[in-house]
């Protein structure tokens, strides 16, 4: 194997590969990425029996063949090297790599050990890279890391005609997102749990690209139990999470709400972050509304304490309600517009937030609920 690449898109191959790889791998050769040139086209692969990452660049090609080497090292290797044009051969049990006058020689592994790449699903569909990217980034915040309950740590894929549903929740919030996208089968009414991380990592590198996504998802027969995205010259592929216990979270959405407030997600992201400041690591902050607006305390009477009002549209019987303020945040962060509805059935119910125009008009298609902390005054 012999072939001559642009740094910049080796760079960016290797480092997209590498980062799905696997800290402490099963076997050594998991810890690889796969070099392989075939007529001119490099094919930069990793695998770990979970995810699969595969990334093609065109190369000057002297000779066709194939290199297992370390991705981390190749990743640090590549992203240092100058701007100029990368020089990679194998030589025996060796990769050569030149640029400018610089010069690596890293030790192979055995291209015969590695696991072949599982093939990529059926189609399902395609959708917008950045709508797929932005909506994935909504709801994945709200998804569980507690890798015991391996279920919360998924983001559910509702797939239901042209609408494409994603949920997720770690058991004190939800986010759901629904976007529009053109399926394969317009009659289609699929679901998959997909591992937060490896979608949330997908759709980052995706989105940037621009064009179509495409998603595929076997339903039934060769592939079950897997999914797969596709975006210009990329591609992954993930196992699924065992979703069929999954909870039915979209009915934890009040059908009905007693009381709203209407807020500038900006006064309120600063509000909190410095009223939070004083609140243990356990302790909530407590957010009062009233005709006059809103008030955001935190601290006890024995520890440091802060409160600071804001302007606030509120309708409904006065109350307050007690959050955990990086959970509050998260959701701000999130709703990508001017103001924030946050909707109330009682201080002790789950609260909703909605992003609204600057009139206060709710956008539809998102939606994070939070849930209340209960508090003693």
């Amino acid at each position: 194997m012999k072939f001559r690449v642009e740094r910049d898109a080796l760079a960016d191959a290797v480092a997209w590969t590498a980062k799905s790889l696997p800290s402490r791998p099963s076997v050594p050769v998991l810890a690889g990425v796969m070099l392989r040139v075939t007529d001119g086209v490099l094919q930069v692969s990793g695998f770990d029996y979970e995810v699969s990452s595969q990334v093609s660049v065109d190369v000057q090609g002297d000779s066709d063949g194939a290199a297992l080497v370390s991705g981390r090292l190749l990743a640090e290797i590549t992203k240092a090297l100058p701007a100029k044009p990368v020089d990679i051969a194998a030589v025996g049990p060796h990769l050569e790599l030149v640029c400018g006058s610089a010069r690596f020689t890293l030790p192979t592994m055995p291209v015969e050990d590695y696991p072949s790449l599982p093939d990529m699903p059926a189609s399902a569909g395609t959708v917008d890279a950045a709508a797929f990217a932005a909506a994935v980034s909504q709801v994945a915040i709200a998804a569980g890391r507690d890798e015991t309950l391996p279920m919360m740590t998924g983001v559910r894929l509702e797939l239901t005609g042209t609408t494409l549903a994603m949920l997720a929740t770690d058991r004190y919030r939800l986010a759901m997102r629904e976007i529009e996208w053109s399926p394969e089968d317009p009659e289609i009414n699929i679901n998959a749990l997909v591992p937060a991380k490896t979608l949330n990592d997908t759709a980052k590198t995706l989105g940037p690209l621009g064009g179509q996504v495409t998603l595929a998802l076997a339903q039934g027969g060769a592939g079950e139990g897997m999914i797969g995205f596709a975006g210009g010259t990329r591609r992954t592929t993930s196992r699924l999470l065992d979703g069929a216990n999954y909870p039915p979270v979209r009915s934890l959405f009040p059908a009905t709400h007693n009381a709203q407030a209407r807020v500038s997600v900006s006064a309120l992201q600063e509000v909190t972050r410095r009223v939070a400041l004083v609140a243990e690591r356990t302790t909530p902050i407590l957010l009062s509304f009233s005709e006059d607006g809103l008030v955001v305390e935190a601290g006890g009477t024995e520890e440091a304490r802060a409160s600071e009002a804001m302007d606030a549209t509120f309708t409904g019987e006065a109350l307050t309600i007690g959050f955990n303020p990086q959970y509050l945040l998260d959701g701000l962060n999130q709703l990508n517009a001017p103001t924030a509805v946050l909707s109330f059935v009682d201080a002790f119910k789950p609260a909703v937030l909605s992003p609204a125009s600057e009139d206060g008009e709710i956008i539809t298609g998102y939606r994070y609920l939070i849930m209340p902390i209960r508090v003693t005054r």
